[in-house]
């Protein structure tokens, strides 16, 4: 009883413990509540956020916040105050994200907040630069919600009634990247379900039918900067030909000089492009007057990430054609922040040149803080000045002020934030293997920090290739072999590979002779002869032959292989020719007293399987183009095993 006993308290204590284990996993999510203190129409709000863990050998962790306040106004400040112009109940919601964490960032409930009186006189300050404006809270993580911010304004010395288009999910990705789950708006902007092209009164129908051809594609992959467009239709279907969703939003009674902000609420998939150095977009098109086609086009790019970290370098060329790549220009972009408790004056972003690109072709085309490209000579202004090594870029930001994120009186976060984007070209002669770059980034004199790896990688590609050539068997007589067939590959691969064929072989021998002699006695007391019979046996076989092979490419000129090789007769003919001849003594010296000749043909299909092993070289253009080959077949039926010699062309 004593034993029973203890075993049930011990069960009891062990699932208990199991449990209580159990409840502290379920209840480590990280949560960042909002407190508030109100007076009247103007609040204070301050973030409790739960404690970073640091990414070994990055930055001070820190956060990011963002926050909106239910009535169309939003803050990146970490403790923001605002005041609300009406009265009424708002809902506030806070997005804290944690860089150089190795979590994931908390989760915040929305709160509400009540004004019942005026207390504070409400202005409404302008803080628009420009027109149009797409911005985001921070960037994608696959499974994580971003907010994307469009921000817009009137220009028109008059009301105006307009659309505002978000296109999403590039049709270059199978899978999509984003999901919309909300759309915030503030100023009674409409949803419209239209399948079709926003229309206004000044829309040509002969310019949209002129617009559907395949230049339409071919420019869309260009993204385009925010300046005033004409052409309404061309945009909407280049932007159609380039993302596969899209939101359309109608608006109306804005006022001169008035600005507003829809919030975008975007949900990344698990299948987001994992790659991260790979660069994603969104597109919004501001039509600010449905009367007339000007509207002004925004691309944001994002970097998909594994956690937040404002220093990043990243490229366009996640996954590239090889055969249409020649031609094309690479984008990259270094990212960074000065995170420190005063301002920069100089950076230095040390960058990886990958040696299949030409760096004479590169050109910076955008950067912040922004400034004058230097002279050859020392000047006292801003200015970026790029040097090069063997290996890398140097971009030098030189008599610069970039504010620290942890110096006194800095609100704007953006302001600590900048980055150098430029483009290059491949070198003459490249290989398609993967590429790796990274940046180290140093701010005046402290420690390089360095960033991810920006890849490129290439498609595979299929390579179809044309054979044709002829077998040596010298173990088989009066052989004649020929055979012609195609190949499949990875196009112009590197080093490594693999080659699948199917070849057609005529193939046509004969059998060794047979020749059996013996005496022949006519009865028990008769007549004893000498018989001789000889049989010969003729194939002609068209057979397929299926290697499987690994190829290793040496060179552009020289390659090697060796795998495994399946024949199979898709037709056998086989012919006998047997003749019996009698002498009239005991051998064949003696005269010939009969002779018998019969001939039998057979015929299969799907015949003499036969498995072997295969060797090969060759020379010529080793990953595409013509070249020369020989191979070795040694099967596992000795009389079989061949040497091949053939002329291969790869397209």
């Amino acid at each position: 009883m004593d034993k029973r006993f203890l075993f049930i308290c011990f069960s009891f204590l062990c699932a208990y413990s199991y449990s209580q284990r159990l409840l502290v996993n379920d209840t480590l999510t990280r949560t960042a509540t909002i407190k508030s203190v109100t007076n009247g129409n103007e609040t204070f709000f301050i973030p409790e956020t739960p404690a970073l863990n640091q990414i070994a050998g990055a930055p001070k962790t820190f956060y990011t916040h963002y926050w909106e306040f239910g009535d169309g106004h939003y803050s990146t400040e970490e403790k923001p105050k605002h005041v609300y112009k009406n009265k009424g109940e708002y809902e506030v919601k806070l997005w804290a994200t944690n860089n150089y964490d190795t979590g994931k960032p908390p989760k915040s409930r929305p709160k509400k907040i009540v004004v019942n009186t005026i207390t504070t006189d409400y202005q409404d300050l302008a803080i628009m630069d420009v027109d149009f404006a797409l911005k985001r809270n921070r960037e994608p993580i696959p499974e994580e919600e971003i907010v994307a911010i469009m921000s817009y304004k009137n220009n028109k010395d008059y009301v105006t009634n307009g659309k505002i288009y978000l296109f999403y999910n590039e049709l270059k990705y199978k899978a999509n990247n984003f999901e919309l789950l909300e759309t915030r708006t503030h100023h009674n902007e409409r949803s419209i379900l239209d399948d079709g092209f926003a229309y206004t009164n000044n829309i040509d129908d002969d310019s949209y039918l002129a617009s559907l051809n395949k230049d339409i594609i071919k420019s869309s992959m260009t993204l385009q900067d925010s300046t005033e467009k004409t052409n309404l239709p061309l945009t909407i279907s280049e932007s159609k030909a380039y993302y596969k969703d899209w939101s359309l939003l109608e608006f109306d009674n804005m006022q001169p000089d008035e600005e507003r902000h829809i919030f975008f609420s975007l949900k990344t998939t698990p299948e987001m492009v994992k790659d991260t150095s790979a660069i994603i977009s969104v597109r919004g098109i501001y039509i600010p007057d449905d009367n007339y086609d000007n509207h002004k086009v925004k691309d944001m790019e994002m970097e998909i990430v594994t956690s937040h970290d404002p220093n990043k370098m990243s490229s366009n060329g996640t996954f590239m054609n090889y055969r249409l790549v020649r031609f094309k220009t690479l984008k990259y972009k270094i990212k960074f922040q000065n995170n420190g408790e005063g301002p920069a004056r100089t950076i230095r972003l040390e960058t990886d040149i990958p040696e299949m690109l030409d760096k004479s072709t590169l050109k910076v085309v955008d950067m912040y803080p922004k400034c004058d490209i230097c002279p050859k000579q020392e000047v006292l202004y801003s200015c970026l000045d790029t040097t090069f090594t063997d290996t890398q870029a140097i971009f030098t930001f030189k008599n610069i002020y970039l504010p620290g994120s942890e110096q006194k009186n800095v609100k704007e976060y953006d302001s600590t934030k900048g980055f150098v984007k430029y483009k290059i070209k491949f070198a003459k002669d490249f290989h398609k293997k993967k590429t790796k770059s990274r940046t180290a980034i140093i701010f005046d004199k402290n420690d390089p920090i360095i960033t991810n790896y920006a890849t490129t990688r290439f498609l595979p590609g299929i390579s179809i290739g044309a054979k044709v050539g002829f077998n040596s068997f010298s173990d088989l007589k009066n052989s004649e072999s020929y055979f012609f067939g195609a190949t499949l590959s990875p196009y112009k691969s590197y080093r490594w590979y693999w080659q699948i064929e199917l070849m057609n072989n005529l193939h046509n021998y004969d059998a060794e002779t047979n020749v059996v002699e013996e005496f022949i006695q006519d009865g028990p007391q008769g007549f004893r002869f000498f018989q001789r019979t000889t049989t010969n046996a003729s194939y002609e076989n068209i057979d397929w032959d299926i290697p499987v092979l690994i190829r290793y490419n040496i060179n552009n000129y020289f390659g090697l292989g060796a795998g495994l090789q399946n024949t199979i007769s898709l037709n056998e003919k086989k012919e006998r020719h047997i003749l019996i001849e009698q002498f009239e003594g005991d051998s064949p010296d003696f005269p010939i007293m009969d002779a018998e000749e019969d001939m039998f043909s057979t015929t299969n299909s799907f015949s003499n399987l036969r498995t072997g092993l295969l060797f090969e070289a060759t020379a010529g253009f080793a990953r595409i183009g013509p070249s020369l080959g020989a191979r070795y077949v040694m099967n596992f039926e000795d009389s079989f095993n061949y040497w091949q010699f053939y002329a291969i062309w790869k397209f």
